[in-house]
């Protein structure tokens, strides 16, 4: 089991796990196959997290790539940060720009 999160990625938690559902319970090739398709922003954030936990698997725990599974991952909110754009008449109009927090767990597959 080897874990990799990534916090205060810029992206809304909605955008963020409509990606997630689509390789949770897949095998780490067949999900790095599916990220690479989809190619969203939030994908590519995604398949740079799943590749740390890949490494940190190979490295830590001497597991081959082939064998491993997305047991878990999961996207949480991160803060909002406060932004304000201009509005009329010299007024400004405050918005929240959403951020969330991704953790992928993977281990190694039942035979």
């Amino acid at each position: 089991m080897a874990v990799s999160n990534n916090k205060n990625i810029g992206h809304s938690t909605y955008k963020v796990r409509r990606v997630i559902n689509l390789i949770r319970d897949k095998s780490v090739t067949d999900a790095k196959m599916q990220l690479q398709l989809i190619g969203t922003p939030p994908a590519r954030e995604i398949l740079k997290i799943l590749n740390s936990a890949v490494a940190n698997a190979s490295n830590n725990e001497m597991l081959n790539e082939s064998d491993l599974i997305v047991s878990k991952i999961f996207a949480d909110v991160g803060p909002k940060l406060k932004r304000f754009k201009p509005k009329a008449r010299g007024r400004a109009g405050a918005f929240d720009r959403a951020t969330s927090h991704i953790t992928i767990e993977v281990t190694k597959g039942e035979d």
